[in-house]
Protein backbone atom coordinates (compact mmCIF):
# COMPACT_ATOMS: atom_id res chain seq x y z
CA UNK A 1 0.00 0.00 0.00
CA UNK A 2 1.13 3.58 -0.89
CA UNK A 3 0.79 6.72 1.81
CA UNK A 4 1.52 9.13 -0.90
CA UNK A 5 -1.97 7.39 -2.72
CA UNK A 6 -3.80 7.18 0.59
CA UNK A 7 -3.28 10.51 1.35
CA UNK A 8 -4.66 11.95 -2.04
CA UNK A 9 -7.62 9.67 -2.12
CA UNK A 10 -8.62 11.65 0.98
CA UNK A 11 -8.79 14.63 -1.62
CA UNK A 12 -11.43 12.91 -3.37
CA UNK A 13 -15.55 13.89 -3.26
CA UNK A 14 -16.61 12.23 -0.07
CA UNK A 15 -19.34 10.34 -2.33
CA UNK A 16 -16.64 7.94 -3.36
CA UNK A 17 -13.94 8.46 -1.13
CA UNK A 18 -14.45 5.51 0.72
CA UNK A 19 -15.50 3.95 -2.50
CA UNK A 20 -12.19 4.14 -4.20
CA UNK A 21 -10.02 3.53 -0.83
CA UNK A 22 -12.03 0.38 -0.28
CA UNK A 23 -11.08 -0.37 -4.20
CA UNK A 24 -7.30 0.31 -4.51
CA UNK A 25 -6.54 -1.07 -1.37
CA UNK A 26 -8.48 -4.46 -1.13
CA UNK A 27 -8.71 -4.75 -5.70
CA UNK A 28 -5.83 -2.86 -7.10
CA UNK A 29 -3.04 -3.44 -4.49
CA UNK A 30 -3.36 -7.09 -4.31
CA UNK A 31 -3.83 -7.44 -8.24
CA UNK A 32 -0.36 -5.76 -8.47
CA UNK A 33 1.83 -8.55 -7.16
CA UNK A 34 5.21 -7.29 -9.06
CA UNK A 35 7.89 -4.87 -8.01
CA UNK A 36 5.56 -2.05 -9.30
CA UNK A 37 2.76 -0.20 -7.26
CA UNK A 38 -0.25 1.68 -8.13
CA UNK A 39 0.48 5.48 -7.89
CA UNK A 40 -2.36 8.04 -7.60
CA UNK A 41 -0.84 11.09 -8.86
CA UNK A 42 -3.87 13.60 -9.14
CA UNK A 43 -7.57 13.39 -7.32
CA UNK A 44 -8.84 16.75 -6.86
CA UNK A 45 -7.67 19.98 -8.88
CA UNK A 46 -8.75 23.64 -8.72
CA UNK A 47 -10.28 25.41 -11.39
CA UNK A 48 -6.51 27.58 -11.44
CA UNK A 49 -4.53 24.22 -11.47
CA UNK A 50 -7.01 22.82 -14.61
CA UNK A 51 -6.71 26.50 -16.75
CA UNK A 52 -2.50 26.33 -16.09
CA UNK A 53 -2.94 22.71 -17.22
CA UNK A 54 -5.39 23.48 -20.25
CA UNK A 55 -2.84 26.68 -21.40
CA UNK A 56 -0.25 23.68 -22.29
CA UNK A 57 0.68 23.56 -25.38
CA UNK A 58 -2.30 26.02 -26.52
CA UNK A 59 -1.16 29.70 -25.15
CA UNK A 60 1.69 28.22 -22.90
CA UNK A 61 3.99 26.68 -25.39
CA UNK A 62 7.26 26.52 -23.72
CA UNK A 63 8.36 25.30 -20.41
CA UNK A 64 11.26 26.89 -17.82
CA UNK A 65 14.15 25.12 -19.56
CA UNK A 66 12.53 26.00 -23.33
CA UNK A 67 11.00 22.61 -24.28
CA UNK A 68 8.27 22.89 -26.27
CA UNK A 69 4.88 21.69 -24.74
CA UNK A 70 2.34 19.20 -25.99
CA UNK A 71 -1.49 19.42 -25.41
CA UNK A 72 -2.17 17.53 -21.69
CA UNK A 73 -5.67 18.18 -21.37
CA UNK A 74 -8.80 18.65 -23.77
CA UNK A 75 -10.97 19.73 -20.73
CA UNK A 76 -10.81 23.42 -19.54
CA UNK A 77 -11.37 24.72 -16.35
CA UNK A 78 -14.72 23.80 -14.92
CA UNK A 79 -15.03 21.24 -17.41
CA UNK A 80 -12.90 18.46 -15.73
CA UNK A 81 -14.34 15.92 -13.32
CA UNK A 82 -10.76 16.40 -11.33
CA UNK A 83 -12.36 20.04 -10.61
CA UNK A 84 -15.23 18.03 -8.45
CA UNK A 85 -13.28 15.45 -7.10
CA UNK A 86 -14.49 12.76 -8.86
CA UNK A 87 -10.99 11.77 -10.78
CA UNK A 88 -8.26 10.21 -10.25
CA UNK A 89 -5.13 9.71 -12.24
CA UNK A 90 -3.15 6.68 -11.65
CA UNK A 91 0.60 5.63 -13.23
CA UNK A 92 2.38 2.43 -12.03
CA UNK A 93 5.97 2.75 -9.97
CA UNK A 94 8.99 1.06 -8.77
CA UNK A 95 11.29 2.73 -6.76
CA UNK A 96 10.77 5.99 -7.71
CA UNK A 97 11.07 5.35 -11.08
CA UNK A 98 7.85 5.64 -13.76
CA UNK A 99 6.17 3.53 -15.87
CA UNK A 100 3.56 4.82 -18.57
CA UNK A 101 4.21 1.49 -20.78
CA UNK A 102 0.75 0.63 -20.97
CA UNK A 103 1.31 -3.12 -22.37
CA UNK A 104 3.81 -4.52 -19.43
CA UNK A 105 3.28 -7.39 -17.53
CA UNK A 106 5.39 -6.60 -14.59
CA UNK A 107 4.02 -9.10 -12.24
CA UNK A 108 4.08 -11.83 -14.76
CA UNK A 109 0.78 -12.78 -14.26
CA UNK A 110 -0.52 -12.47 -18.05
CA UNK A 111 -2.38 -9.03 -18.05
CA UNK A 112 -0.41 -6.27 -18.55
CA UNK A 113 -0.80 -4.38 -15.74
CA UNK A 114 -1.98 -1.02 -16.22
CA UNK A 115 -4.96 -2.25 -17.75
CA UNK A 116 -5.45 -4.84 -14.86
CA UNK A 117 -5.96 -1.27 -12.86
CA UNK A 118 -8.16 0.33 -15.30
CA UNK A 119 -9.97 -3.20 -15.72
CA UNK A 120 -10.68 -3.23 -11.90
CA UNK A 121 -11.83 0.66 -12.03
CA UNK A 122 -14.78 -0.15 -14.84
CA UNK A 123 -16.24 -2.87 -13.13
CA UNK A 124 -16.56 -1.07 -10.31
CA UNK A 125 -18.58 1.73 -12.05
CA UNK A 126 -15.85 3.89 -13.38
CA UNK A 127 -15.04 4.71 -16.72
CA UNK A 128 -11.50 5.20 -18.26
CA UNK A 129 -9.63 7.88 -20.29
CA UNK A 130 -7.95 4.82 -21.84
CA UNK A 131 -11.18 4.33 -23.96
CA UNK A 132 -12.22 7.83 -25.44
CA UNK A 133 -10.55 8.73 -28.76
CA UNK A 134 -8.35 11.54 -27.07
CA UNK A 135 -6.78 8.35 -24.84
CA UNK A 136 -5.55 9.52 -21.40
CA UNK A 137 -4.59 6.16 -20.17
CA UNK A 138 -3.87 7.41 -16.26
CA UNK A 139 -7.73 9.03 -16.14
CA UNK A 140 -10.19 7.17 -14.39
CA UNK A 141 -13.51 8.83 -13.00
CA UNK A 142 -17.04 8.31 -11.66
CA UNK A 143 -20.31 7.49 -14.44
CA UNK A 144 -23.70 9.30 -13.78
CA UNK A 145 -22.61 12.92 -13.79
CA UNK A 146 -22.78 15.30 -16.30
CA UNK A 147 -19.85 17.76 -15.77
CA UNK A 148 -21.74 20.36 -17.48
CA UNK A 149 -24.37 19.73 -14.46
CA UNK A 150 -21.28 19.96 -12.01
CA UNK A 151 -20.26 22.93 -13.53
CA UNK A 152 -23.84 24.80 -13.10
CA UNK A 153 -24.01 23.68 -9.57
CA UNK A 154 -20.58 25.01 -9.00
CA UNK A 155 -21.88 28.13 -10.37
CA UNK A 156 -24.84 28.14 -7.78
CA UNK A 157 -23.24 27.73 -5.10
CA UNK A 158 -24.61 24.10 -4.66
CA UNK A 159 -21.40 23.17 -2.53
CA UNK A 160 -20.18 22.37 0.70
CA UNK A 161 -16.50 22.44 2.45
CA UNK A 162 -14.16 19.86 3.47
CA UNK A 163 -10.52 19.72 3.18
CA UNK A 164 -10.28 23.45 2.20
CA UNK A 165 -12.02 22.36 -1.25
CA UNK A 166 -15.66 23.28 -2.26
CA UNK A 167 -17.18 19.91 -3.12
CA UNK A 168 -20.46 19.96 -5.46
CA UNK A 169 -23.65 18.65 -3.99
CA UNK A 170 -24.65 15.23 -5.95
Amino acid sequence: MDSISLDRLKLLHPKIRDHVRDIYENQICPALTGDYICRIIYTYRSFEEQAEIYAKGRTKLFDAQGNRLGIVTKAKSGLSYHNYALALDFCLLNKNVVSWDVTRDYDKDGKADWMEVIEIFKRNGYESGADWKFRDFPHIQIKGYSVKDLLAKYQKGDVFQENGISYVNI
